[in-house]
Order: C-alpha cells, then structure tokens, then sequence
C-alpha cells in the first residue's frame, strides 16, 4: 500500500456534524423558496384591462312613474342593448297598468343600473298620459324603434285605437331624439 505524498486534510474527512450543517442549510434554501413565489400565470395577454361590462339592468327591480292604483305596473316587453355608446347595456321596457276592458296606454322607458342600488329609469320615450299603446317594439343597432296605436278623437273608444305612427328613438347629443318613420308601402289599417 501506497501512502499519499499529502497528509490527510481534516476537513476532508465528513463526519456528522458536517452531514447536519448541510441538511440544515438545504432545510434552510428550502424554507426561503417558499416565501419567494414568482407571480401567477394568466392566460391573459399583456396591455390595458379591457373596459368593465356591466349586465343589463333587471325590468322588474326599477320603480316606473305610473300610478296603477293597488296593483304594480305590468312589464309587457323589453329589450336591451347599448343605447348611450358607453359600453354598458340599458333595458328599455314597455310598461302599463292593467285594465278589464280596453287597451291601457303604454309607458316607454329607458332603465340604467346605477353605480349602486336598484336600476332606474332615466328616459320616458312615451308616456302614459298620450294615450299611446305600443307594438312591434325593438331594441337594434343603439335604437329603439316602436309602432304606436293612437285616437284620432277623444270620442274614439279607448278599446280601439284608430291611428298608427312608427317611431324611432336614438341618442344624440345627452338626450333621446325621436324621429317618424315611414309607413311600409302595404300599410295596414288597425
């Protein structure tokens, strides 16, 4: 056997408080990696959030201007769709009181979901008090478009309206503008 030209180095030699110095400093690299996490993983892609999207306002949370004695407002139809331009949908709603007989005047409104509490209503586009009933009612392209059923006469009765103008309301300038269309050629009388 061959002796080595050097002489054995103390701390060459592993003995176990080497072995424990050593699992405790791994223990310790261990331990601080769990403190520092990189962020999480989205799928999203980098850049600008996209706007905030609220849903459309609810038809039968909002409070209508109508007086229907000691029953609620009824909700014949109601549409919804971006009517300002500001990325938010609004619910136009066709609402009357009921009647037994005859056909109760129609009330059109535009209801917005405010920063916080119930939706409201915002714009009327046809009031009750014109004695208006509403059909073929749409809500397209930030436009609410109606047919609306009238009297010629205050002698007209009220379970036959007599007159019908098609209508067209769009907003411009902070308010809703209404503007007549036109008549189909084969126009129907009522």
């Amino acid at each position: 056997m061959q002796h080595p030209a050097v002489p054995e180095l103390a701390h060459t030699t592993p003995r176990p408080v080497h072995w424990l110095a050593t699992a405790t400093a791994l223990a310790a690299v261990v331990a601080g990696s769990s403190f520092l996490q990189p962020d999480h993983a989205t799928a999203a892609q980098a850049g600008p959030p996209p706007a905030t999207r609220t849903t459309a306002p609810d038809p039968k949370n909002a409070e209508y201007p109508l007086q229907c004695g000691v029953t609620a407002p009824q909700i014949q139809k109601h549409a919804t769709g971006d009517l300002d331009g500001d990325q938010n949908p609004e619910t136009v709603a066709v609402v009357r009181c009921a009647s037994g007989s005859g056909t109760p005047p129609s009330g059109v409104y535009v209801i917005a979901n405010p920063t916080e509490g119930t939706p409201r209503v915002v714009a009327t586009l046809v009031d009750p008090k014109d004695r208006l009933s509403v059909t073929d009612f749409a809500v397209r392209d930030g436009a609410v478009t109606a047919t609306l059923l009238g009297y010629s006469s205050p002698d007209v009765p009220s379970c036959c309206p007599d007159t019908q103008d098609k209508a067209k309301w769009q907003w411009q300038n902070g308010s809703f503008v209404r503007s007549e269309q036109p008549d189909e050629p084969a126009a129907q009388s009522v």
